[in-house]
């Protein structure tokens, strides 16, 4: 494709985290581990849910949205890193933008989700009288729809703006996944509208829901701390508190990228910081959520037995 006297780009490449094979092979596998577990424990998740009627309420309502998330963005994400690591790491234009667009589809849908889940544990810890009437499945279902809308919505947005820019050379994407801000040092056309726009999403999405969140935590720990009944302080505390970890690492994160000085650079450090919100915390989630929760794991070792006969 022809651009004036210049040649646009129809096919990037993608950064490799090294050039050492052995090294390369420890990743693959590394990934590979990650990307099985991801999916196996999400999808262990939703199928757990769907199928036990003890579990058909708002918290595992949420879960599922959660869960579903994960998988789309360890599926768009870490297929390209493994066929990176194992043979060709580079990416034709439009398979850049449909990774771009899924993943901060996923990514803006989880950041809202967050929030949602933090007030559906507002309102369980703090009102639990008027837990079911502003928690019904109606209210979860129209909940449900803003965040995947929303979220649909901001990456439209944003992809669309990617879209009209102009892409001449090089071509040599300084990350291991399409991502907004390592595409945008690649344009040959003006990035502002783009940069201010991103920017704006970002403080919106993570910087106010994480707000949100925080303070539905908070009122939280203060209800918790009125509690006579040490079981259930601890109880709380231990829910609270993993779910709480989970939620500032993805945020932070999410923040560290997108809003730090020197936009759009990805050192060994912001490789890291990705692999965190696009790999590590989508493997977590599955293990923070259910791992200590009874209820879920009756459910679960239910499900297994039903289809092993």
């Amino acid at each position: 494709m022809a651009l004036g006297n210049q040649t646009a780009v129809s096919v990037f490449i993608l950064q490799s985290f090294t050039q050492d094979p052995w090294l390369q092979a420890a990743l693959f596998g590394l990934f590979f581990a990650l990307f099985g577990v991801a999916l196996a424990g999400n999808g262990l998740i939703t199928a757990a849910v769907c199928w036990s009627p003890t579990l058909h309420t708002p918290m595992y309502f949420f879960l599922v949205n959660l869960a579903v998330l994960d998988m789309i963005c360890t599926s768009t994400i870490l297929p390209k890193v493994l066929q990176g690591l194992a043979a060709d790491s580079t990416i034709s234009f439009w398979g850049c933008l449909s990774q771009l667009f899924f993943f901060t589809w996923s990514l803006s849908s989880e950041l809202l989700l967050f929030s949602a889940m933090a007030y559906d544990r507002y309102l369980a810890i703090c009102r639990p009288l008027h837990y079911g009437a502003r928690m019904g499945g109606r209210v979860c279902v129209s909940l449900a729809a803003f965040v995947w809308g929303v979220g649909l919505l901001n990456a439209a947005l944003l992809t669309g703006l990617v879209l009209r820019l102009s892409f001449c050379g090089p071509n040599l994407i300084a990350h291991f996944f399409c991502e907004i801000p390592p595409v945008l040092l690649l344009s040959c056309s003006p990035t502002f509208v783009n940069d201010v726009m991103t920017i704006t999403a970002d403080v919106f999405l993570s910087g106010m829901n994480f707000l949100l969140t925080l303070a539905s935590y908070s009122c939280i720990v203060a209800s918790v701390l009125r509690m006579r009944s040490a079981v259930g302080r601890r109880r709380a505390f231990s829910t609270c508190s993993s779910h709480l970890l989970v939620v500032t690492l993805y945020y932070s994160t999410v923040l560290y990228t997108y809003i730090r000085p020197g936009l759009g650079s990805a050192g060994p450090l912001d490789k890291a910081v990705a692999v965190l919100y696009t790999t590590v915390t989508p493997t977590l989630n599955p293990l923070i959520y259910t791992l200590r929760n009874k209820e879920f794991k009756a459910a679960l070792r239910k499900l297994l037995l039903f289809s092993t006969k």
